[in-house]
């Protein structure tokens, strides 16, 4: 989980993403939940922000793309530089067969701005309550409806405990909408605990997808995160065609080097989520190509 003593703190760099072994990745695979980050003199960064990252271009994350061996990407917007969506635009303007995006809004945001954001490559907009940066939850509605118009989802970010209260507002949206990290659910608390459990009605109940991703941040263990697994394969056995794959680089507010996941590593993890190479197939390339639509260049 993130923690935040309300000390803003110099986060790590990512760590050279090393190539998978347990995982043979196949061709058009894709990962769904990265950020890319710039130097604060060029994007400044929001004043409410949790953390100080330093930067990761687009194309520090299209090589580790290509070390990792994965053909498309999603860039979402990263929490320290709020609503300004310009570093986003950039990366999916210099790679647009390799990326589309996932951009944060205010709800005021103009026609012509989204009609912008949506040339560019955006799929969607970022709901965000955990960390500083974020648009929170009291926009979840407008901005469905705004995803809505223009054929846009929502990706949801907040705690497992608020999934409780909000099963209702999710199952209403007029919008796709995708779960963020396996609904953000302390591995600690359990399969049973109210938030997973919330989770796993909305999955049953709805259209939406879900990230497996994040299981570094949701673990109470060192890697392999162990814990974290049957929360993944409690989510894929209730919606296999609705599971994606992230691996949430590079990684921020994190603070000890020990930490510091490799995507490498990550990615071989969902061999323990599911031996299965076709159900690995799905959520490797199959699912994320159908619900962001595969990038090509114009």
């Amino acid at each position: 989980m993130l923690h935040f003593d309300g000390v803003i703190k110099d986060c790590l760099p990512p760590r050279l993403a090393s190539t998978p072994e347990r995982i043979k990745v196949p061709a058009g695979a894709w990962e769904t939940h990265a950020h890319v980050i710039g130097p604060a003199v060029d994007y400044p960064f929001v004043s409410g922000r949790h953390f100080n990252p330093p930067p990761a271009s687009p194309a520090d994350f299209v090589a580790m793309l290509d070390r990792v061996g994965m053909q498309y990407g999603v860039v979402v917007q990263v929490s320290v530089h709020g609503t300004d969506n310009r570093l986003l635009v950039k990366a999916l303007r210099e790679y647009p067969d390799r990326l589309c995006g996932v951009a944060v809004i205010d709800p005021d945001i103009s026609d012509k701005e989204i009609a912008e954001l949506k040339d560019a490559g955006v799929r969607g907009i970022r709901i965000l309550d955990i960390v500083g940066g974020g648009v929170g939850l009291q926009n979840l509605e407008v901005l469905a409806d705004r995803c809505a118009e223009v054929g846009w989802h929502v990706q949801v970010a907040t705690r497992g405990e608020t999934y409780p209260e909000i099963v209702d507002r999710l199952l209403r949206l007029r919008a796709p909408f995708i779960i963020d990290h396996m609904g953000w659910c302390a591995a600690a608390n359990g399969l049973n605990s109210p938030e997973f459990q919330a989770v796993l009605r909305i999955v049953r109940n709805s259209s939406c997808y879900v990230k497996l991703s994040g299981g570094f941040r949701l673990s109470a263990q060192s890697y392999p995160f162990r814990d974290v697994v049957p929360f993944a394969e409690a989510l894929i056995d209730a919606a296999p065609d609705r599971m994606v794959w992230g691996s949430d680089w590079p990684h921020v507010g994190l603070y000890d080097a020990a930490t510091v996941p490799d995507v490498g590593e990550i990615l071989d993890g969902l061999a323990k989520y599911t031996a299965d190479v076709q159900q690995q197939h799905k959520i490797l390339v199959s699912n994320p190509a159908k619900f962001y639509g595969v990038p090509v260049a114009t």
